[in-house]
């Protein structure tokens, strides 16, 4: 069989406001900023311990995809989601859900949920354990 995938590059990130959103991610989320275009409203983050990027740019609804505020299901990590949203609420960020234990069938986490200005959720857990 073919594989049809073989990587994840980048995830892209529609956004209103880029100079809002490249402070959040940069000041808030603290993601390193590799590229920026402002004649056509584009960023792109690093994302520390993987070779993806998070991509951004002011959403065209020409275009089609989804509408800046409407993105979720991106799962950031960190082993301390507690501290983390609480640096990132200290930095001007919104927790849209506090940090809480899951235990679905198999593992145990710590998961959050965080928005930037536009709305975009993105999901922050601690790596899994498993279930006892």
């Amino acid at each position: 069989m073919v594989a049809t995938v073989e990587g994840l590059e980048a995830v892209t990130v529609h956004v209103r406001d880029i100079h809002r959103a490249r402070k959040f991610y940069n000041d808030v989320l603290g993601l390193k900023e590799l590229q920026f275009d402002g004649t056509v409203g584009r960023a792109v983050f690093a994302i520390p311990g993987v070779s993806t990027t998070l991509r951004m740019h002011v959403y065209d609804p020409e275009e089609g995809g989804r509408e800046p505020g409407t993105v979720s299901g991106i799962v950031f990590s960190h082993h301390d989601p507690a501290a983390a949203c609480a640096e990132i609420a200290r930095r001007g960020g919104t927790i849209t859900d506090p940090p809480h234990t899951i235990s679905p069938p198999g593992f145990t986490a710590i998961l959050s949920v965080i928005a930037d200005p536009d709305g975009n959720e993105f999901v922050l857990r601690s790596p899994p354990t498993p279930a006892k």
